[in-house]
């Protein structure tokens, strides 16, 4: 293991850091890494993962595909992109996908949209502590200026206003603004839940100014909130979503979805994805989301997650590190009152892999497979380990 990461870090750019383990094998809930050591993978790949390590309807999905063909081009229809497309529009309140390969792309395909569709309006309104990606125009979008100062100049066309305030984002609407963009719970920036009527106030403010609502489903989508979109958890119509993550299974792939008035500003040539919904990706994908979106699974979901919160409420009465445990179904944040990072840490020595985001908050993004046992166990050694570094 310390041979393969002293060649990493030769050879692979620094862009990541990453914890001290080389993982080669996954199974379920479970990975071990190039020593041979087994951990309870409660990160999932980043909410990716999301039926687990390798699952046999995906990889046989993949087989069978890769036997037929792998890629070809959209200048072509492609039957599984096609099957997939049905599904997700069947199963949304969106008429139309458009695919591509990752979350950041789907939302640059969500910007261009709306801006083609604005006919000359461009503004784009989005929340601080959000994150909708990397690449420039979604990093633009993006409300943490820890991600985007050694990137300046961005494009322009964007501006922040705080996570449940209305009045904040009503007064920021200008005549060229077109659009608001917002995660239903905000992942990266700290598993941050709406208050009670917020979502529905920014829907019916955008419906009065004539914006679009474009909700950025890329972490909350496909089950992992115990809806098959977590905007249906509020009273919620929106004109795009977002998707990516657990789309394809463990695959790369990511999805635009649209309302039909809305998605008909694009015509051919206005964009494009080379790769994007190819028949390899979509065939994974459809296997992984006949899984995902099956309304009796995700009642599963919706109650392993309560029983996650309800374990994480008992620790919290227990340790004073743990100020609030927050999220919707398993999709799951702790937050300390100390610098997250030990406790991860110790957790991974123990076996199990959590991770951290916004500096003091434990997040819990498990397949969505994950079982009461392996909850638990998670339980349980986070307990060790908040012991620990009480002392």
């Amino acid at each position: 293991m310390e041979n393969l990461i002293a060649l990493g870090e030769k050879y692979v750019m620094n862009t990541y850091k990453r914890l001290p383990h080389v993982l080669v094998k996954g199974s379920g809930s479970y990975v071990w890494d190039s020593e041979g050591r087994k951990f309870l993978d409660f990160v999932s790949g980043i909410a990716v993962n999301s039926l687990g390590h390798c699952p046999q309807v995906v990889t046989e999905a993949i087989k069978e595909q890769a036997e037929k063909l792998i890629h070809c081009s959209n200048l072509y229809w492609i039957e599984p992109q096609i099957k997939l497309a049905k599904l997700l529009v069947e199963k949304s309140c969106c008429d139309k996908a458009f695919f591509c390969n990752s979350g950041t792309e789907a939302n640059e395909a969500a910007i261009k949209l709306a801006r083609k569709w604005g006919q000359g309006r461009y503004e784009i309104i989005s929340m601080e502590k959000s994150f909708h990606g990397r690449t420039l125009g979604s990093l633009a979008a993006t409300g943490q200026a820890k991600y985007q100062e050694a990137f300046k100049p961005l494009p322009a066309g964007f501006k922040y206003v705080p996570f449940n305030d209305l009045e904040a984002l009503e007064a920021a609407i200008t005549p060229e603004t077109c659009a608001v963009m917002l995660e239903c719970i905000q992942g990266e920036g700290g598993v941050n839940v709406p208050e009670p009527g917020y979502l529905e106030g920014v829907q019916e403010i955008c419906r009065k100014n004539n914006l679009l609502l474009i909700l950025d489903e890329v972490q909350t989508g496909l089950g992992r909130t115990g809806k098959a979109f977590a905007y249906q958890h509020f009273n919620l119509s929106p004109d795009i979503i977002t998707l990516a993550k657990a789309l394809g299974g463990g695959v790369p792939i990511g999805a635009m979805l649209a309302k039909d008035e809305v998605a008909k500003a694009f015509q051919p040539g206005d964009h494009a994805a080379t790769f994007g919904g190819n028949p390899l990706a979509t065939a994974a994908a459809l296997a992984a989301c006949s899984v995902l979106l099956d309304e009796e699974f995700i009642v599963e979901v919706a109650k392993k997650g309560e029983y996650l919160k309800g374990e994480l409420e008992k620790l919290k009465a227990e340790f004073p590190q743990i100020i609030k445990v927050k999220g919707l179904g398993l999709m799951v944040g702790c937050e300390l009152n100390t610098d997250a990072l030990p406790i991860v840490e110790s957790c991974m020595q123990k076996g199990v892999l959590i991770n951290a985001v916004g500096g003091n908050i434990l997040r819990f993004v498990p397949a969505l497979t994950v079982t009461k046992a392996e909850i638990d166990q998670l339980v349980s050694t986070l307990k060790e380990a908040l012991s620990e570094s009480g002392k």
